[in-house]
């Protein structure tokens, strides 16, 4: 299972893992937004899918039932920011991309072969966009560059 990006100008990326934040990226206010889970699905056939969250609004575990993937909740205390980083790095940087929103999300996205910052209802942390190879107005946006690597081919090609 991977996904395999040709991106004129670079390496190419073989992609196995996605990791993603939950609240603020796959939901706002602890709510899924729609359009995510069949896009979740839809990736889950050439990539393992990875949510890492600390579940602020404790919903992450019913919204992704049913969903092709596995949910990490992170404890109260630890570092998230480092947290989701070394997942990243656990799973093989140079095989995953992170799709995330906020401050703590800045060192998976600049670990990650692939990094992508949304901007959505939460904002994004502008130190999360600056870290990220791509940015995108939405979460729908950000899946679909997976599901159609032309668009990063159009974004990132020198």
């Amino acid at each position: 299972m991977a996904l395999n990006i040709e991106i004129p100008g670079s390496e190419p990326f073989g992609l196995e893992h996605l990791v993603l934040d939950f609240n603020g990226t796959l939901a706002v206010d602890g709510t899924i937004i729609g359009g995510v889970p069949p896009r979740l699905a839809a990736l889950a056939e050439h990539l393992q899918i990875h949510v890492i969250t600390a579940d602020t609004f404790g919903t992450a575990r019913a919204a992704l039932a049913g969903i092709p993937c596995t949910l990490d909740v992170l404890p109260a205390g630890l570092p998230q920011d480092t947290a989701k980083r070394d997942v990243v790095e656990t799973l093989g940087a140079k095989t995953t991309a992170a799709i995330g929103n906020g401050r703590n999300d800045r060192l998976m996205v600049q670990a990650a072969a692939l990094g992508v910052a949304v901007v959505q209802a939460e904002g994004a942390a502008v130190d999360t966009l600056l870290a990220a190879d791509v940015a995108a107005p939405d979460i729908l946006s950000a899946l679909d560059l997976l599901a159609r690597p032309q668009r990063l081919a159009a974004t990132l090609r020198l």
